[in-house]
């Protein structure tokens, strides 16, 4: 384990040292269990994550000339598959 030294503001430790005690760890725990979350380049998304990347990227279609349902079918849809039964 690595030992470091860090400068919280007065509302960062309180916050810390409640959060702490309500969860029955120490602080350092509470910060490692930080660093992973939002560091770690394996962890899964949370669901917070998930809304927030989906709010960020919302809108993102709307400069195409198509729909998604529109763009789907002409990616996917039965002319792709008619072009292979003529062979």
């Amino acid at each position: 384990m690595h030992r470091t030294q860090i400068y919280l503001t007065e509302a960062q430790a309180r916050l810390l040292r409640s959060r702490s005690r309500a969860a029955g760890c120490t602080v350092s725990e509470l910060i490692r269990a930080a660093i992973d979350d939002v560091y770690s380049p394996r962890r899964e998304q949370s669901t917070t994550d998930k809304v927030r990347l989906a709010r960020r990227t919302a809108g993102a279609w709307k400069e195409f000339p198509e729909t998604g349902a529109e763009y789907v079918e002409r990616v996917r849809g039965s002319q792709r598959l008619a072009h292979l039964t003529r062979r």
